[in-house]
C-alpha cells in the first residue's frame, strides 16, 4: 500500500530520536493519519507477507473475551502474544475483556454484586453493532479499550485505544486512534485487523464497508527496524486483494464471536518476501 510506504517515509524524514522504555530507541512523529478506500481493495501490505493466520486469529480472539494466549493458541498457534504473557498465559485486562467484558458499576444499585465491586459486564462490540442498526444516524458508535481504573492491571497498555464507526449513504466508516505504534511490526497489522473488523461490522449490518482511518499520536520506528523498513521502500506495491466473508453474524446468542478461522478469506493475496522484525518489549 502506497499510504503505508509514505508514512514510512514521512517519519524517516520527519522523526525525531527518543528513548523508550524498551531501550531500543526509536524515531518518532506525533500525530499523524491515514485514509484507506476499501472498495480499492482490502488493505493489507504487499512489500511484505502479512500472516493472515496470525492476524485472523487474533481479531476473533479479541472478540471472544479472552485474554489468554493458551486461547489464542486453540484458534491458531501464533506467538505474537507470548513475550508480554504471565506464566499461566494471562495477559490481564487488555482488549477482549475491555471490549466484550468491560466491568461496570452501579454505586447506587443494593444488589448484593455492588457489595462485591461488580454488577454487571458491558459488551460494547454487541452494544456499537445493536446502535449502527437501530440509530444508524447517532455520533455514539465507540468503542473503548482505555479504561483509566484498570490500565495498571494489563501487561500490555492497549495501544489501539478507542475506535468510532459512522454510517452514511449506505456506507460504514470506521476510525481507530491509536495511541502508540509501532511502524514495522505494529502498523501493518492494525491496518488489516481493523479493516477485516470494519467489513464484518458491515457485513452484519448490512452496510458497504468504506473507509477506514487510522490516526495515531505516537507514530515510531525502533532503531533495529531500520534495515527492513529500507528494504520495503525499494519495493513496489502489489494490486490489494480481495476480501471474502461467508458468515453474517458475528456474534452469537451469548454476545461472542460466532465467527471461525474459515469464514474470512482473501482472494488473489499477492506479496513480496517476508521480512523478520525483532520484538521490541
Amino acid at each position: 500500500m502506497k499510504q503505508y510506504l509514505d508514512m514510512v517515509k514521512y517519519v524517516f524524514e520527519n522523526g525525531e530520536e527518543t528513548d523508550d522504555r524498551t531501550g531500543v530507541g526509536t524515531i518518532s512523529v506525533f500525530g499523524y493519519q491515514n485514509r484507506y478506500d476499501l472498495r480499492e481493495g482490502f488493505p493489507i501490505l504487499t512489500t511484505k507477507k502479512i500472516n493472515l493466520n496470525s492476524l485472523k486469529a487474533e481479531l476473533l480472539w479479541f472478540l471472544s473475551g479472552s485474554t489468554n494466549i493458551n486461547d489464542l493458541k486453540k484458534i491458531y498457534p501464533t506467538k505474537i502474544w507470548d513475550a508480554w504473557a504471565d506464566e499461566d498465559g494471562s495477559l490481564k485486562k487488555i482488549y477482549g475483556l475491555q471490549w466484550m467484558r468491560w466491568n461496570a458499576y452501579d454505586p447506587t444499585s443494593n444488589s448484593p454484586e455492588c457489595k462485591m465491586g461488580r454488577i454487571y459486564y458491558i459488551n460494547q462490540i454487541e452494544n456499537v453493532i445493536n446502535s449502527i442498526k437501530t440509530n444508524p444516524n447517532s455520533r455514539r458508535h465507540i468503542v473503548s479499550a482505555w479504561n483509566v481504573a484498570e490500565i495498571d492491571q494489563m501487561n500490555l497498555p492497549c495501544c489501539h485505544v478507542l475506535f468510532q464507526f459512522k454510517v452514511i449513504n449506505g456506507f460504514l466508516d470506521l476510525q481507530l486512534y491509536q495511541r502508540s505504534a509501532d511502524l514495522a511490526l505494529g502498523v501493518p497489522f492494525n491496518i488489516t485487523s481493523y479493516s477485516l473488523l470494519l467489513s464484518i461490522i458491515a457485513n452484519e449490518c448490512g452496510l458497504i464497508p468504506r473507509y477506514f482511518i487510522h490516526s495515531f499520536g505516537d507514530l515510531h520506528i525502533y532503531k533495529n527496524h531500520f534495515d527492513g523498513l529500507k528494504i520495503q521502500l525499494d519495493r513496489v506495491p502489489k494490486k490489494l486483494p480481495k476480501l471474502k466473508i461467508t458468515n453474517k453474524s458475528l456474534l452469537n446468542k451469548k454476545g461472542l464471536c460466532n465467527f471461525n478461522m474459515n469464514d474470512i478469506e482473501l482472494i488473489d493475496y499477492e506479496y513480496d518476501p517476508w521480512i523478520k522484525f525483532e520484538v521490541a518489549v
